[in-house]
């Protein structure tokens, strides 16, 4: 088979017969694509798709510490009560987003208001790890 150029540039190719015992002679040809143009009408697509995702709430927790207690020492709770955490006062705290741990912080005093500041985020593959559960 031989391939020659033709003045647009492409390639054309001879035909070339294959023998078949069983089916007797058939046509065989190279396979013709065209060339591939990068358009950006995919990524206005994409942008659209992020968009949706833009809008949805998720629920956002800060994890202070943990502890486990004994059923008769929570009925016993009352106003004034302290729970000892298992967390320092100095310790970072855990930010979970749909219950997934997804950064640490620590707490701050906005005007009047407790706040958390982002001190670090867990690796991106930990978090995609955690979606797959």
């Amino acid at each position: 088979m031989s391939n020659e150029t033709t003045t647009d540039g492409s390639q054309a190719q001879e035909v070339q017969t294959v023998n078949s015992e069983s089916a007797g002679p058939r046509e065989v040809r190279d396979a013709a694509f065209e060339n591939l143009v990068e358009t950006n009408s995919n990524t206005g697509a994409k942008d659209n798709k992020i968009d949706l995702l833009l809008d949805l709430n998720l629920v956002v927790s800060v994890e202070l510490g943990k502890t486990n207690m004994m059923i008769k020492d929570i009925l016993e709770l009352g106003r004034g009560s302290i729970i000892e955490f298992d967390k320092l006062v100095s310790e970072p705290v855990d930010i979970l987003i749909n219950g997934r741990r997804m950064a640490e912080g620590e707490v701050v005093v906005v005007d009047k208001h407790f706040g958390i500041r982002i001190t670090s985020m867990i690796d991106a593959s930990e978090r995609l790890k955690g979606l797959k559960k």
